[in-house]
């Protein structure tokens, strides 16, 4: 998709996606990275402050705080990743069929779509992970039904355009079948436009998971996410600071970097598109 020229013409994208490359190897090689087993305890090292044999120091039950973050890089990414994949694929399919077709397929999928627009996201996602339980596959549940419609809405209106377009026409007359219409003239056009807003949803994202779990109602103990070990470390803040000031930095920098690259992903999408 992006040639090299893209990389050293773009400099600040072409650092935030080496960022990205490396929490994703960090994700994937976690369990050989972290030091320690992230879910074994030492009672004997409760508590530990931060020294060389426990970089971020140790929680209530003596696992190792910095390997838990570790492990928990995973966690979050593979949430993350998996919210953003469900809720751009079925709002894209959604707002492609509703632009192309119209009528009474329009008007069923865009008031459903509607109807959860019309309430509070994270609201929403906190009473459908209430009702369900708190755990990972139901989170990423959640926050995907939460999260379809604004795709489904903004691909719906960039199909209401093309479809006036020309070259759709002509597709229809020559007989071209719809399946292939919308996967040859309708997607590659949609696509850019789905791909940037869905990197930059990633940050808010993990943001949302992390806030879930905080309250309870995503991950649940002993799974080494981050937003359940700022949970744990809350009540522990004045005698162990650690266990929430590292977690918290860590989703501070991991959103900030995939914000900053799903920003200079647009600005680059964006340049190209004018080019062409």
């Amino acid at each position: 998709m992006f040639s090299l020229a893209v990389f050293r013409e773009n400099r600040r994208f072409a650092i935030y996606t080496a960022l990205v490359l490396l929490i994703i190897l960090i994700a994937l090689f976690g369990s050989q990275l972290a030091p320690q087993d992230p879910f074994a305890g030492d009672m004997k090292h409760v508590f530990s402050p931060p020294s060389a044999a426990h970089l971020f120091g140790t929680d209530k039950l003596g696992s190792d705080t910095f390997s838990r973050i570790i492990a928990g890089t995973q966690v979050s990414l593979f949430m993350t990743i998996c919210v953003v994949l469900l809720m751009t694929s079925l709002g894209a399919c959604i707002g492609m069929l509703s632009g192309y077709f119209g009528g009474w397929i329009e008007t069923v999928l865009m008031r459903f779509a509607d109807m959860m627009l019309s309430f509070p996201g994270i609201v929403l996602a906190i009473a459908i992970a209430g009702i369900l339980g708190g755990s990972v596959v139901n989170t990423i549940l959640a926050l995907f039904v939460v999260g379809w419609a604004k795709y489904a809405r903004m691909v719906r209106s960039i199909v209401l355009k093309i479809r006036q377009e020309d070259y759709i026409t002509a597709a229809k007359l020559s007989g071209t079948r719809t399946p292939r219409i919308l996967l040859r003239h309708i997607l590659p056009n949609v696509l850019p436009i789905v791909v940037i807003t869905g990197a930059m949803d990633i940050g808010t994202m993990m943001m949302e998971i992390a806030g879930l779990s905080f309250l309870g109602f995503g991950a649940q103990p002993p799974t080494p996410e981050w937003g359940l070990m700022l949970n744990e470390g809350r009540q522990y803040i004045q005698t162990a600071p650690w266990l929430m000031v590292y977690p918290g930095l860590a989703i501070f920098l991991v959103v900030a970097v995939f914000n900053l690259w799903g920003d200079s992903l647009r600005d680059v999408l964006d340049t190209r598109k004018a080019d062409g």
